[in-house]
């Protein structure tokens, strides 16, 4: 907060990261368990079925660092 970033705005950033990192290798937690919940498909269909969701993600992130007042929008207008 003292950098002037919103502390709001800066958990959503870290949350959207945080999905990222879990979908994607070689931590790719979520896939392992896609994989270990569905063991007919291979690890290699799985983590390419994530490409558009990842895609989204970093899009997703790129716009709200871009433009923060989209994800203030709501908090600012509740009070």
């Amino acid at each position: 907060m003292a950098m002037g970033f919103d502390g709001i705005w800066f958990g959503i950033i870290i949350v959207k990261v945080m999905e990222v990192g879990l979908i994607t290798p070689p931590l790719g937690l979520n896939c392992y368990t896609v994989s270990a919940v569905v063991p007919d498909v291979p690890l290699h269909d799985i983590f390419r079925g994530i490409v558009p969701f990842l895609f989204m993600d970093v899009l997703t992130i790129v716009v709200l660092a871009a433009f923060p007042q989209l994800s203030l929008f709501i908090p600012n207008h509740m009070m």
